[in-house]
Order: structure tokens, then C-alpha cells, then sequence
């Protein structure tokens, strides 16, 4: 195969691959039936033709029939005047014509069988074009309908045009969010290790540093108390962790209940004896 033929075999591959992407099947289905509808005319516009033709040959074979009748009426009275010569050309005139009546007649037959043919053909087609037309249009339905099924199953797979530059659209913004965030993350990692400068806070970095090493020296002071804390509760025979016991309760002054052989006489003090 040479090298001309295998570039036109592979463009037309290419060409065919096209037009079937291009190609509707709704649209080639109501191309096809026009054209039927066209032949469907031309098969009419014939059968009316021939009709017309078949109708003149008639009217002309009318016309013939009459003048032969009119010159055999002529051969007659010819023969009554005594004229024969005229009664011969008469009738010879009419031999003439019933020699045409019979091509006519011929004629006439053959349209008219024509005709008829043509009648039927166009019958025929009339019916398959109606048969074809509602053929058509269940296929277009069909096709609308699997085309949309498509369309929806697509869809609801994700795997539709509209779907898919949904789906990117998404995913590029959620990379846009994480990127930002770790940049947030990242510059405030930096401000607060002092790498970089807050120009919108009115603090120098100096100062920043003061008052990390303050903040650090406050913790470092709290650290230690919480371990003299857990220091004293061990020397105090409480478990490591455990919290420091509460301090005694001063119990509030109640007067005893009377006793019959301690009772006081008369004479002794009214104050009673308070037991702590």
C-alpha cells in the first residue's frame, strides 16, 4: 500500500470518526423521510401526467368518432343526391379515421395501464411513508429517551461534562483553603517565634522577647511552688500527689446534758462546764 493511500485511508477514518460525533440520528431520520415524501410527489405528479395524457388521447378519439359519424351521414345523402364520387370520398375520409380511432384506442390503453401502475405505486409508497413516518417517531422518542437517561445516569455517576468541571472546581478550592491555611499557620508560627515582625502590633521586638521571658519566668515560678507543694505533702507521710489535709474544725460550744448526780446545788455557779 503506498504512502498516498494510507494517508487518505487514515483521514477518511479520521472524517468518519467526526461525522458520527456530528451525526444526529433524529435529524437523519427526518432527512430520509422528506425524500420520501419527495419521490412520494414525483410518483403523484407522473400518475396526474399520464392521467392528463390518457385524458387527451380521449377527448381526441371523442372528437374522431364524431367526424367519422359525420362523414358517414355525409356518404348517405351523397348517395341519395346521386353523388356517389362524394359518398366514396366520404366513407374513404372515415376509413382514415377509424384507422386513427385504432392507434388512439392502442394508445389509451397503454397509458391507461401505465397509469394504473403508477396508481399503485404511488399506493404503495404512500403507505410505506406512513409506515416509516411513525417508525420515525418512535425512534425519535426512543433516542431522546435513551439520550437522557444517559444524560442523567452521567450525572448521577459524576461522570458528566457539567459534572466533572463541578467536581475540579471543588477540589481546586479546597486547595486554595488548605494552602492559605498553612500559610496562615506558617506566618504565625513565624510572629510568634519573633523570625518575623507584626507591623500592625505597636510592640517593638525587643519588648516581644521581655515578655516571652516574663511569661516563661511565671511559669518557671508556678512549676517550682507546685513542686514545693508535692515536697511538703511526702515529708508528711501523704502519698506523692495526694491533696494536704484540711485543718481542724474548731468545734462550737454546746452546753452537756444535765446529769442527776452531777447536778449543782443551788448555791454553785450557773456557768456551765464547757467541753472542747
Amino acid at each position: 500500500m503506498g504512502m498516498m493511500q494510507r494517508l487518505l485511508n487514515i483521514f477518511r477514518a479520521k472524517a468518519n470518526k467526526v461525522l458520527d460525533r456530528a451525526e444526529d440520528p433524529r435529524d437523519t431520520l427526518d432527512l430520509s423521510y422528506e425524500k420520501q415524501l419527495e419521490n412520494l410527489q414525483k410518483i403523484r405528479r407522473s400518475v396526474a401526467e399520464v392521467g392528463t395524457a390518457r385524458k387527451r388521447i380521449e377527448i381526441q378519439a371523442t372528437q374522431l368518432e364524431q367526424q367519422a359519424t359525420k362523414l358517414q351521414d355525409q356518404a348517405r345523402q351523397a348517395l341519395g343526391q346521386n353523388r356517389e364520387d362524394l359518398a366514396r370520398e366520404a366513407l374513404s375520409r372515415r376509413a382514415a379515421i377509424g384507422a386513427e380511432l385504432t392507434d388512439l384506442h392502442t394508445q389509451r390503453d397503454q397509458i391507461g395501464d401505465q397509469e394504473e401502475k403508477l396508481v399503485q405505486t404511488a399506493q404503495r409508497l404512500q403507505s410505506q411513508v406512513a409506515t416509516f413516518r411513525t417508525r420515525k417517531e418512535t425512534m425519535k422518542a426512543s433516542y431522546t429517551a435513551a439520550q437522557a437517561q444517559a444524560s442523567i445516569g452521567e450525572a448521577a455517576a459524576g461522570i458528566s461534562q457539567s459534572m466533572g468541571d463541578a467536581g475540579m472546581t471543588i477540589q481546586r478550592a479546597q486547595d486554595k483553603i488548605a494552602n492559605m491555611q498553612a500559610r496562615a499557620g506558617a506566618i504565625d508560627e513565624l510572629l510568634a517565634s519573633g523570625a518575623l515582625t507584626d507591623l500592625s502590633s505597636s510592640t517593638d521586638d525587643i519588648q516581644a522577647q521581655l515578655d516571652k521571658v516574663a511569661g516563661t519566668s511565671q511559669v518557671d515560678a508556678e512549676l517550682a511552688a507546685m513542686k514545693s507543694e508535692l515536697a511538703a505533702g511526702s515529708a508528711a507521710g501523704l502519698p506523692a500527689g495526694s491533696p494536704a489535709p484540711p485543718p481542724p474544725a474548731v468545734a462550737a460550744a454546746v452546753p452537756a446534758p444535765a446529769d442527776p448526780s452531777t447536778a449543782q446545788s443551788p448555791g454553785s455557779s450557773d456557768q456551765p462546764e464547757v467541753t472542747i
